[in-house]
């Protein structure tokens, strides 16, 4: 029978590919440099393959085997904990540890009320909360690092599978005493035309934004800036470089916080205004699929 390597050494595998570095890879495993070198040095030695390049160097190099047994420990370590997720989510849904990956033009703005409302509606539940970039959390939930993301679409989800929430349009939001507040709406055709303030990019609202107002991916009018969060958006509106487009969402959540910015409803956008969509998102077939479903009354109901 062919030997087959060990959870551990597997896990050894993943973080050093992921860190980068042997030491960080070490700590991350809760072990020495020393042991996770051996435990790696072990699996090639079981295999009679080679995974790393030995240059000497300090960054480790993988081989393109190495690289493809990387993945290939990716999927097994995610399915080994499939396994135990089957059995607590068939002893007990919802509850335990929950780790949710939420995305930063959404959680400041949901999480204040979806925290209390999702403790009292599961207070079996325990959340454990990543803010990221979207790209960054799907990789996370294709890792099995995270069992959970709230995100927004039209987004590149990988092969997550996803459940719609809830409908947030957004707003045409122009600095105070700028003329597109002086009508009760605001022409989306004359919004685009101004200087129109963006996140920075890797942000999924950007790309929304962009679709939102008919621009080409990547292109901005007079942005010589790009800003890291809503927040800073907003101040950045508020001194007059430009206007933006905000979500409702982050609009009922404070993000305005009394700065000198108007929001009007946006016009000549056809049947229905420009908006995105938030949503659920997990590893397909995952075996907490239905476990997750169960959350999304209580969601909707805060959104």
């Amino acid at each position: 029978m062919t030997p087959l390597p060990s959870p551990q050494q597997l896990r050894y595998l993943v973080a050093l590919a992921e860190l980068g570095h042997f030491g960080r890879a070490a700590d991350a495993c809760a072990v020495s440099q020393s042991t996770l070198s051996a435990g790696i040095i072990a699996l090639e030695r079981q295999m009679d393959a080679a995974l790393l390049e030995r240059s000497g160097g300090k960054r480790p190099i993988f081989t393109p085997l190495g690289l493809e047994v990387v993945t290939r420990a990716r999927d097994a370590l995610a399915t080994l904990a499939a396994v135990t997720e089957t059995v607590q989510s068939a002893r007990a849904p919802l509850s335990g540890p929950l780790r949710l990956g939420v995305i930063p033009t959404i959680g400041p703005f949901l999480l204040p009320r979806l925290m209390p409302a999702i403790a009292q509606a599961h207070p079996a539940l325990k959340l454990w909360l990543r803010e990221d970039q979207t790209a960054r959390l799907t990789d996370d939930l294709d890792a099995g690092r995270l069992d959970l993301l709230l995100l927004a679409l039209p987004c590149d989800c990988g092969e997550a599978d996803t459940t719609p929430i809830a409908t947030d349009p957004f707003y045409a939001a122009p600095p105070r005493g700028h003329r597109l507040a002086a009508n009760a709406t605001v022409e989306l055709a004359a919004l685009a035309a101004e200087p129109l303030l963006l996140l920075e990019d890797g942000h999924c609202l950007r790309g929304q934004a962009q679709q939102a107002c008919g621009l080409p991916a990547g292109v901005t009018r007079g942005e010589a800036f790009a800003a890291t969060s809503l927040h800073t958006l907003v101040q950045m509106v508020a001194g007059g470089l430009g206007a933006t487009l905000l979500p409702k969402l982050a609009i009922d959540g404070g993000v305005l916080a009394g700065a000198a910015v108007e929001i009007r409803p946006l016009a000549g956008c056809g049947s229905a205004p420009p908006a995105r969509t938030l949503a659920l998102a997990w590893r397909p077939k995952s075996p907490r699929a239905a476990e997750l479903r169960g959350l999304l009354p209580a969601i909707q109901a805060v959104v």
